[in-house]
């Protein structure tokens, strides 16, 4: 990467101003940009949290010349799921095959970046500090939920069909949706879909971690509190390529 541009800093946080910051840069993103809720939100100081918040790492990503957080990543090791008795993402999905592995899991989520530094290298830090974090503690799969703007999945059937198609999990991998809440993803035949506009439809963070290799879960999630169509992304680092493991680390 060149050294032009900005400069950042990636560390969790430790602190509960720290902590905080997070909260707001997601309040920003999430309810201000995209209409979210949810139980715990605090409007009048600006946070999006809920109840998971304290047993998750926080990255953040920080400006150095503004001091200012523009990047975050939620992070909950396995080990510590067990503390709080669940994944985030078991609501909406069921983690069996995952949890039953034996593997060292990692669940990602809450990921966002200021909107003046989307397109730019913020992301990029992030993703340099996350492949740390996974090297350091030997994580082997990471998991989470990420989401298409919006809930009416007929606008969203290309994408969803070419992800059911072309990137479903292999069964060792393969959670499902929830019976409860499943909506099928299988909504274009595949000899309908038309692969270039699905993939304009498809969010960066998502393709980010296609081109790595990435898979997605059976059956998606419409999530009306925060207004989006969830989708449950697996990325299994003992299958990545050299090229991909090169991406993944910022080599």
């Amino acid at each position: 990467m060149p050294d032009s541009g900005p400069s950042f800093t990636v560390k969790l946080a430790e602190t509960e101003a720290e902590l905080r910051a997070a909260q707001r840069l997601r309040y920003e993103v999430f309810v201000r940009e995209l209409g979210g809720g949810g139980d715990m939100v605090d409007h009048e100081a600006g946070l999006e949290q809920d109840r998971f918040d304290p047993y998750f790492d926080h990255m953040l990503a920080y400006d150095d010349a503004t001091g200012e957080v523009v990047g975050v990543y939620r992070l909950l090791p396995g080990e510590r799921a067990v503390e709080l008795g669940q994944f985030y993402s078991e609501d909406e999905y069921d983690l069996t095959v995952l949890k039953q592995s034996g593997r060292k899991l990692l669940e990602l989520g809450r990921s966002c970046l200021h909107r003046d530094y989307r397109g730019g290298t913020a992301m990029y830090h992030l993703w340099n500090g996350l492949a740390r974090y996974v090297t350091d503690r030997e994580i082997e799969v990471l998991f989470g939920v990420a989401s298409f703007h919006g809930t009416d999945v007929t606008e969203l059937a290309q994408p969803l069909s070419m992800l059911h198609h072309n990137h479903l999990a292999p069964p060792d991998l393969r959670v499902r949706a929830q019976p409860s809440v499943y909506q099928p993803m299988n909504l274009v035949a595949p000899d309908a879909l038309d692969r270039r506009a699905a993939m304009v439809q498809v969010p960066a963070l998502i393709k980010a971690y296609l081109r790595l290799g990435g898979f997605v879960g059976e059956g998606a999630f419409i999530d009306h509190a925060f207004n989006t169509t969830d989708v449950c992304l697996i990325l299994d680092t003992t299958r990545m390529n050299d090229r991909q493991r090169r991406i993944y680390g910022g080599a």
